[in-house]
């Protein structure tokens, strides 16, 4: 069997033996230097194909062998970090009952670690034929969506270490990665609003130098551009519409998309740690930028649509939005539970970073239509009692619809709050003005930040009169 060529291989093809079964856990594409393992989750398919692409664009589909517990997997010798790679999932098309498969729509791998290139918002994407919602498209999107990466997970860490600054000397700074740098003027211009520009010497010494212990990213999970936007020759800046969990968004690296991305955003947390600069991602699972019944499929859609959205009870052609994006997530369901819990493990244990701000998360505690506090999700979320154990080693979980609405998650958290008023009690007038209250001591720095080289975003920027 011919199969494609690694993306930097310059090689066309190279000869491949038949698919092997391969194994059904860890989900995603692992690459043993030998070959790659395929899993990917769907209940309803019948079938699902592995689409490796070479240099030339062009796909050779091989059948996923083996069915463990709804997972498909398979095993291709010579298939190494750098090879692009989609799913095509064959099962019921019936958008009455939730079900969406469709064969001619390539998939992105829910569990990516680097994605590569984007979406072109032509007809193409959408699994209907526009003014026919009940029809089925059939037009192959290989050409007009994003390719997930095959990526290497060696990485030379050194002595890296987490800082781990006590809650109570905490000073978050929130910014945007590309924002921050792209009219620095000490920055090189390649590097600019990139992975590396934010990393770079002078960068992190101006955060020091605000005294600055914890930096907080706007979203770098992979993102697709709204509709509305592009149309009118915009972006979608904030990030808020991700559409993969695993992957740092491919625009903000200045080394490429095939892969590259993942080692610059390694080199970015370490530099950050030998700072002494904790790093927080801002985090968006309650919804995916696949829209609501009438948006593009893309991944989820495709794969299993009535597992990982939220569809109305007697209608479930429509999806029950509580985002203000068209989908929410199905919280209830195991498996979409486990995605964002593997995605949390794999920032903390693989990427290093050191915390997460969840946006929206009432809608991750929503088991039937209200918020439930004794929801999955909380009861999954790392609390303190757990700190030793894997994912939760990490030292910070915030969240809130609105930027000045932070509510802390998780049990057991009420103590270092009660740590943290005693602590503020003591602040000096100025410092217990610009933190309004213990609650957000935690987010607010206790002094003015400003910076003439970022560009407007949501950072907070201080006035220099002690005031927000």
């Amino acid at each position: 069997m011919a199969a494609p060529a690694l993306a930097t291989d310059p090689v066309v093809e190279v000869v491949v033996p038949a698919v092997w079964p391969g194994r059904p856990s860890p989900l995603g594409a692992t690459s043993d230097g030998e070959g790659s393992n395929f899993a990917v989750f769907s209940e309803v398919a019948e079938l699902v194909e592995l689409c490796p692409f070479d240099v030339s664009g062009q796909q050779i589909c091989v059948s996923l062998p083996e069915v463990t517990g709804y997972c498909r997997h398979g095993y291709l010798p010579g298939v190494r970090p750098g090879q692009r790679y989609g799913y095509r999932v064959h099962g019921p098309w019936s958008p009455d009952d939730g079900q969406r498969c469709k064969p001619s729509k390539l998939l992105l791998d829910p569990y990516a670690r680097a994605v590569d290139g984007e979406v072109d918002r032509s007809a193409a994407v959408f699994p209907y034929r526009f003014g026919q919602e009940d029809s089925a498209d059939e037009h192959d999107t290989s050409s007009h969506v994003p390719k997930a990466v095959v990526t290497e997970s060696r990485f030379e860490w050194g002595d890296d270490r987490r800082p781990a600054t006590p809650l109570h000397d905490t000073v978050i700074y929130e910014l945007h990665v590309k924002g921050f740098t792209d009219h620095h003027p000490q920055v090189s211009e390649p590097l600019r609003g990139t992975y590396a520009g934010l990393a770079h010497a002078t960068v992190i010494e101006h955060l020091r130098s605000l005294g600055v212990t914890a930096v907080q990213l706007m979203p770098i999970h992979e993102l697709i551009h709204d509709a509305h936007l592009v149309e009118r020759g915009l972006r979608n800046y904030w990030g808020y519409n991700s559409i993969g969990f695993f992957a740092p968004h491919g625009a903000y690296a200045a080394s490429g998309c095939c892969g590259e991305q993942v080692a610059e955003f390694k080199n970015l947390v370490r530099a950050m740690h030998l700072a002494g600069i904790e790093v927080i991602l801002d985090v968006v699972y309650n919804h995916t930028g696949e829209g609501n019944h009438l948006g593009p499929m893309l991944s989820f859609k495709g794969l299993d649509n009535a597992a990982y959205y939220r569809l109305v009870g007697d209608s479930p052609r429509h999806y029950f939005d509580t985002t203000g994006t068209g989908n929410s997530l199905n919280m209830r369901h195991p498996h979409v539970l486990q995605l964002i819990m593997d995605s949390l493990r794999y920032w903390v244990v693989e990427m290093h970073v050191d915390g997460f701000r969840f946006d929206l998360a009432s809608t991750l505690a929503r088991e039937l239509h209200e918020v439930d506090r004794l929801s999955a999700f909380f009861d999954l979320v790392p609390r303190p009692s757990r700190a030793r154990r894997g994912l939760h080693r990490h030292r910070l979980v915030h969240a809130g619809r609105r930027r000045n609405d932070r509510r802390t998650l998780g049990r057991g958290f009420c103590a270092q709050r009660r740590r943290l008023s005693s602590t503020a009690a003591r602040w000096p007038p100025a410092r217990r003005a610009a933190n309004r209250s213990p609650a957000t001591a935690s987010i607010c720095s206790a002094m003015p930040i400003t910076s003439a080289w970022s560009s407007p975003c949501r950072t907070r920027v201080g006035d220099g009169s002690g005031r927000w």
